[in-house]
């Protein structure tokens, strides 16, 4: 039985059906190589994941090397010292100064641990988070998902409330940037004041809206935000989950708001290029509300993860990856801002470094969503060997996150190739 029977008949339909028709068996940097032996230039990452690339050689050697050592003990019942090695690591890189580390094996379970930790330091049960956020498919991380399509044959959800997106392209409010005086973020008094009882934990946000369609907020944004909930006694946890780890040009998201200061990061895929970790990171403050005993996870902190992730920070320092994805994705978003000049089909182009969406319209006044053209657009693109993602809360917007060792000939590809297909549209 090949692997696409495999898939139709052993796995659950919500995975089958959406599978690409591809049957990875390989990959190695920005290559993917299939089973039929066509290559293809990776644009998507595995959703934003291996930052460093597919099979980075000296990750893989770390990861070989820990295995040969030790698989797992749980690293919350004995020490293991490369899992204390990568905490004091975080803690260098994370920005804010925060300090205290809990590791665990998603971004989800990372939320999760965040928010049961933002409501034990603040003695609060709210949460506020973002029209189109999206955090995670747990039910925890469900009910601070600000997106329908996420939340159906669900529930029921955990309270939470939520604030206007800071979506310019599809301002909910009926303003224009900077003529609106950033009043998405001025809003959240409000969302405090009438849709809270007072008693509010923490903001939940990530610094672009990666699944809502890489919404990426204005550069005052965050910093007012993160200041109405400190003065209201609320923490602010940053989920880099998607963000971090050089994806925006910054090592961490967040880094591109002025005055934005996080109390507690989340971070996932980008982590260790790969291998399954996620953590979440804290003002020490704030972390020494957890007692021991308070919270677990059996295969949080596995040491090969941990030793990959060590790797892979090494890789985006030593690679200047971060300074690339910050040089390339400026140059894509020029090429395709020229590309949105001539293609009345591209109606907003937008992100930061490479985490890039386009959003899709079928009319540039009423602004209806392209969906079926978006995905009609990916499936044309991968059969000329370039992978993409499309996401977005009307599933029109094409998703350009490819590794940040995306070479400028590889860059040139993509825009030469997006461009080709679009006159043919």
């Amino acid at each position: 039985m090949d692997t696409r029977e495999q898939y139709a008949q052993f796995l659950l339909p919500v995975v089958a059906r959406g599978v690409e028709p591809v049957v990875v068996v390989s990959a190695r940097g920005r290559t993917l190589t299939a089973a039929d032996g066509r290559s293809y230039l990776d644009c998507f990452s595995g959703i934003s994941v291996v930052n460093a690339g597919h099979n980075h050689p000296r990750i893989l050697a770390a990861a070989r090397a820990q295995m040969e050592q030790l698989v797992h003990c749980c690293s919350y019942v004995y020490h293991v010292p490369v899992v204390g090695e990568l905490a004091e690591r975080l803690a260098g890189v994370v920005p804010g100064g925060l300090k205290k580390s809990f590791f665990c094996n998603s971004g989800a379970e990372a939320n999760e641990g965040a928010m049961r930790l933002a409501k034990q330091a603040t003695g609060r049960r709210e949460v506020v988070a973002l029209t189109y956020g999206f955090h995670g498919r747990t039910i925890g991380t469900l009910s601070i998902t600000g997106n329908s399509a996420r939340k159906k044959n669900n529930g029921p959800y955990l309270p939470a409330s939520f604030a206007p997106a800071p979506y310019c392209y599809r301002c909910p409010l009926g303003l224009t940037y900077p003529s609106c005086g950033v009043a998405c973020a001025e809003s959240l008094k409000e969302v405090i004041r009438l849709q809270t009882a007072g008693d509010v934990a923490a903001l939940v946000a990530e610094p672009i809206l990666g699944e809502g369609g890489i919404i990426t907020p204005p550069p005052e944004y965050f910093g007012i935000a993160a200041r109405i909930f400190h003065e209201d006694g609320a923490l602010f946890i940053v989920d880099e989950v998607q963000t971090g780890f050089g994806r925006t040009g910054k090592m961490f998201g967040i880094e591109h708001f002025a005055g934005a200061d996080p109390d507690i990061v989340t971070m996932a895929k980008g982590i260790a290029s790969g291998f399954p970790l996620g953590a979440f990171t804290a003002r020490e403050r704030v972390s020494e509300a957890m007692k021991p005993g308070d919270h677990l996870s059996t295969f949080g902190g596995n040491p090969i993860s941990c030793a990959a992730a060590l790797a892979n920070i090494a890789v985006i320092e030593e690679e200047k990856l971060v300074e690339n994805a910050a040089r390339q994705g400026e140059w894509l978003l020029g090429q395709f801002r020229r590309l949105q000049e001539k293609t009345p089909l591209i109606g907003d182009v937008r992100g930061r470094g490479l985490m890039i969406g386009l959003e899709l319209v079928r009319d540039r006044r009423s602004k209806e969503p392209a969906a079926e053209e978006a995905r009609a657009l990916r499936a044309t693109l991968r059969e000329r060997g370039v992978l993409v993602g499309v996401g977005g809360n009307f599933g029109n917007v094409l998703r350009i996150q490819p590794p940040l060792s995306i070479t400028a000939d590889e860059c040139d590809r993509v825009t030469t190739t997006l461009e080709d297909v679009m006159s043919r549209q």
